[in-house]
């Protein structure tokens, strides 16, 4: 294919990217002809909260003289000023699309191949954006998936298991028998601050049980200042 036949090819192209095609305007080394830019827009799924524009990518092509029986030169680059896509850098990421377009070169080599090099830069650029943006999905589901099930986990409570119900059942009777032991001491102690207050209490005086007519009915204390001696002691004076 010669020079003739590269004209022809960008005059197809031309027909075909009517508004996507542009020289590459290198006067100096008067190639313009042989040089040029397709503009290729790229069709991605859009997902919740991503609101960046559709990425668009830039192929440059340039005929060496013995192409089409040589591979095209190419390069990969992004419009000017447009914005950077989240998941697409076109720097970052020429390498790896430019070698994506190594088998299509391979395959067509011989024939004219611009239409399908950027039919196939448009689907590998659209596959890496998709899987990427799937990716970003997936983590993005897992995170409200884990933040569904705890909340569900608060009105559900956890799954009862032989183990847990074991474990349950043994801290509950631990429970009920520390409830009773406390319950038992301090009835114990109790009971015994009963016992230790009658000990306590000071016995009536022979006085007190005499003015309160018990003279008789109770033993006296014998060492009391005020105490009385008993009616069956007393003698009466002939």
């Amino acid at each position: 294919m010669g020079r003739e036949d590269q004209i022809e090819e960008r005059e197809v192209l031309d027909s075909i990217f009517p508004d996507e095609i542009t020289d590459i305007d290198i006067r100096y080394l008067d190639i313009s002809e042989t040089s040029y830019r397709v503009s290729i827009s790229l069709d991605v799924p859009e997902y919740d909260g991503d609101e960046s524009e559709m990425p668009v990518i830039i192929l440059e092509v340039s005929y060496p003289e013995a192409y089409p029986d040589v591979a095209p030169d190419l390069n990969i680059s992004s419009p000017h000023d447009a914005p950077k896509h989240p998941r697409l850098d076109v720097q970052e990421d020429r390498d790896q699309l430019l070698q994506s377009l190594e088998p299509t070169i391979e395959e067509n080599m011989g024939m004219a191949m611009v239409f399908t090099l950027v039919s196939a830069l448009k689907e590998n650029a659209e596959t890496l954006v998709t899987e990427r943006a799937n990716e970003a999905q997936a983590e993005k589901d897992k995170v409200a998936a884990k933040r569904e099930e705890e909340e569900n986990r608060k009105f559900h409570g956890t799954p009862v298991t032989i183990e847990s119900f074991l474990e349950w059942s043994t801290k509950f009777k631990k429970e009920i028998e520390d409830e009773e032991t406390r319950l038992r001491e301090e009835k114990e102690a109790d009971d015994k601050k009963k016992k230790t207050t009658v000990k306590e209490e000071k016995k009536l005086t022979g006085r007190q049980l005499w003015e309160k007519g018990l003279v008789g009915k109770g033993d006296y204390d014998e060492d009391e200042d005020d105490s009385m001696p008993a009616v069956d002691k007393l003698k009466v004076a002939a």
